[in-house]
């Protein structure tokens, strides 16, 4: 009688949505510690743990992966600010909240600053060829435009307010301060990476942003 093949060696079947997650997975940690100019798709494929022949097949070539693991990283930021619900709250915890989601996400993604630092250095061609990536922020927009309109009715918020504007200062007061905790800690002679200094830098951002809006 043949003998019965052993478990470690029956055919694999390819999974395609696994393999493309592996490939993501890997080609973003390959991107954020060397850059699109220095990654190389062995290294991304040797990560994942596929043939590098894989990646030609899933993505096309390595601009293409580039495209799709920043579309992944905003999609991130987007679906947390979904998870935030805030059609439903009132204008000014609804603009609080964005705040605190917005701070605490690049908090917990520093990988998301080192690929959009080298999306810019490159001008932001990838970006700029995303059709995905404009149809993730026009609700957005859309949905700060109503709330500030619902504070502006309410008597809460001042009127004239530019929701593009608004989005982009409230990103920008978090984005620098972690683009650049390093610098600035060594400047002011202060650790400004610790807890404490997160903290207190998170509560001056929404103060900030909180004491704009009034009337």
């Amino acid at each position: 009688m043949p003998k019965k093949r052993s478990d470690d060696t029956r055919p694999q079947r390819r999974n395609p949505a696994a393999t493309r997650k592996k490939l993501l997975t890997a080609a973003r940690r390959e991107f954020a510690s060397s850059g699109l100019a220095g990654a190389r798709v062995d290294e991304i494929a040797a990560r994942a743990g596929v043939n590098k022949q894989l990646v030609y097949h899933y993505f096309g070539d390595k601009d293409a992966l580039y495209l799709a693991v920043l579309e992944w990283v905003y999609e991130e930021i987007r679906a947390q600010e979904r998870k935030l619900n805030l059609e439903g709250l009132p204008p000014e915890q609804a603009i609080k909240k964005l705040i605190e989601s917005s701070f605490d996400h690049l908090a917990a993604h520093p990988d998301f600053i080192v690929l959009l630092n080298d999306e810019n250095r490159g001008g932001a061609r990838h970006v700029r060829g995303s059709r995905k990536l404009e149809a993730m922020h026009s609700p957005l927009v859309s949905l700060v435009s109503t709330i500030l309109g619902e504070g502006v009715k309410a008597g809460i918020f001042r009127k004239g307010i530019n929701p593009v504007h608004l989005y982009i200062s409230i990103a920008g007061l978090s984005y620098f301060y972690f683009s650049n905790t390093p610098t600035l800690s060594a400047i002011f002679g202060k650790d400004l990476s610790s807890r404490a200094a997160r903290q207190a830098r998170r509560r001056h951002v929404v103060d900030l942003v909180m004491h704009s809006l009034r009337p």
